[in-house]
């Protein structure tokens, strides 16, 4: 199998290739989506330089056609041109310039009919040159139209991924500051607050209370001493009545 046998081979195959059942079956999509691109981006490089050197080889056994038909073509003229010669010289006499001139004739007629086996042995092979640039072409232009249906479908994707995980870490941040769950950030932080404020209003009662007791301790003292007065008082009526 030749070289341009093998690239027509992959370029038929790759562009065939059912892009999307080969994403269905893939792990890891986005991976399986570049590694396309790589073969593609290759494949189209290597069709490339096959058309171009298939259009060259082609080009070339054009210019031989072309020459050949001329010159058999040109022959053909020195043929007709020495067989005149022959005839004159035969209608003057000349019997031995006539068979000269009639051998130069068929020694040109020969070289036209080579030239002529010539060009009809390289056009079938020209044309299945054509062909397979034709060919060739046209898969080249399939490559290069899934070569940018990868790169889209390679962004869309990609751009959904990230819009995935953009939206995961989106509901997580909103999860941790959920404060009507129990265990998110927010929500054990409020918690620590709840716990300290009612620490200091504790602390604020315990204090309070305390002064309270005093106070009532000392309105208890002033009582007694209340009492030790009037108490006093009602004595000193006694002795003087």
């Amino acid at each position: 199998m030749t070289q341009k046998q093998t690239i027509i081979g992959r370029i038929t195959q790759l562009a065939k290739a059912n892009i999307n059942a080969l994403l269905d079956r893939a792990e890891d999509p986005e991976r399986m989506l570049d590694q396309l691109v790589r073969d593609y981006t290759n494949s189209i490089a290597e069709a490339e330089e096959a058309v171009a050197q298939t259009i060259a080889n082609v080009r070339m056994a054009e210019a031989d056609l072309r020459t050949d038909q001329e010159a058999a073509e040109e022959w053909g003229r020195k043929a007709a041109a020495a067989l005149r010669k022959a005839e004159e010289m035969r209608a003057q006499g000349d019997t031995a310039g006539a068979e000269k001139f009639e051998n130069l004739a068929k020694v040109a007629l020969g070289r036209q009919i080579t030239y002529e086996n010539n060009v009809k042995a390289a056009q079938p092979a020209i044309e299945q040159q054509n062909a397979t640039v034709e060919q060739l072409k046209s898969g080249l232009t399939q490559m290069k139209v899934k070569l940018e249906e990868l790169k889209a479908k390679r962004g869309t994707l990609v751009a959904r991924a990230r819009s995935v995980e953009a939206q995961g870490k989106v509901q997580d941040a909103m999860r941790s500051i959920d404060i009507m769950d129990p265990t998110s950030e927010l929500s054990r932080f409020e918690e620590r607050i709840r716990k300290e404020e009612a620490l200091v209003q504790g602390r604020a009662e315990a204090a309070a209370t305390s002064l309270e007791d005093a106070f009532d301790e000392l309105e208890d003292d002033s009582d007694s001493a209340e009492i030790e007065a009037r108490l006093a008082a009602l004595r000193q009526q006694a002795q003087q009545g």
